[in-house]
């Protein structure tokens, strides 16, 4: 175990309590709620904007933001388009949840364009949609993984290479991985996976860290370690779904430092 993760993630997480940092999301209908109370639970202040109007000012007022491709349409793309090359102009924090990538030609399309207007300084998804993002070789499955984390690696090394950023692979094991550094976290509980919208949490929170520490891959090991350790704190108050999301909402909001030095199981 790291200790440097460790008492980075605590220093972060202090940080973006005592910041609560405004983040704007262009996010899925399925998720918007959950997103946007997880954010709130963490510290950071949500903003759920994407209409192509007002997104420019949007990504202007808050510290970093998050594009989720879960429910697209083709104006929701233009909006995407339009807030990722206004976010790397100015050099705010831009993430990518490329939302069940290779699950059909609108999606690749709208990856493409997306990563074409604006490179993200962070890419989270699921091992199946890290490798569809990358070639289109993944066996993507609705908007589930098919693909493990360890098998996505390579593919997330070099999507890195493509993006100049951080690339995040959600399993498991949790991959961090920008140019040459690598992180693991081995938190989390398998209960996540039949909770819907988690995967887009993991991006929003990584987007809540990202925007109070200029260090994206700190901030996405920080995310991440979070995320994972909150997943096993609410897997100790009951082992079924629908309580298990509101479980998690409380432990996102009552994990501490001690919780951190306790359950953190990453390098």
């Amino acid at each position: 175990m790291s200790q440097s993760i460790i008492q980075n993630t605590i220093d972060d997480l202090e940080s973006l309590r005592s910041k609560s940092p405004l983040v704007h999301n262009i996010t899925n209908y399925v998720v918007m709620n959950n997103t946007a109370n997880a954010l709130l639970a963490i510290g950071a202040s949500p903003i759920m904007a994407h209409a192509i109007e007002e997104v420019e000012e949007m990504v202007t007022i808050c510290s970093a933001t998050v594009i989720n491709i879960g429910t697209l349409s083709e104006p929701w793309i233009q909006s995407m388009e339009k807030a990722a090359a206004k976010a790397v102009s100015i050099g705010k924090p831009l993430i990518l949840d490329p939302v069940g990538a290779g699950a059909s030609n609108l999606r690749n399309m709208a990856i493409r364009r997306i990563l074409g207007a604006g490179s993200p300084s962070i890419v989270r998804g699921n091992a199946s949609e890290i490798l569809s993002t990358l070639n289109s070789s993944g066996k993507t499955k609705g908007v589930d993984s098919t693909d493990s984390s360890d098998s996505a690696v390579d593919s997330g090394k070099s999507l890195s290479k493509v993006t100049g950023g951080v690339v995040v692979i959600s399993g498991a094991t949790d991959y961090i991985l920008s140019g040459t550094d690598k992180a693991q976290v081995r938190n989390g509980d398998p209960l996540m996976t039949k909770v819907t919208g988690l995967g887009c949490t993991a991006s929003a929170i990584c987007g809540a860290f990202a925007a109070i520490q200029a260090n994206q891959f700190r901030a996405a090991t920080s995310a991440m370690a979070v995320m994972g350790i909150a997943g096993e704190m609410a897997k100790t108050k009951t082992s079924s779904p629908g309580s298990f999301q509101v479980a998690f909402l409380d432990a996102l909001y009552e994990i501490s430092p001690d919780t951190i030095k306790q359950k953190l199981n990453g390098e």
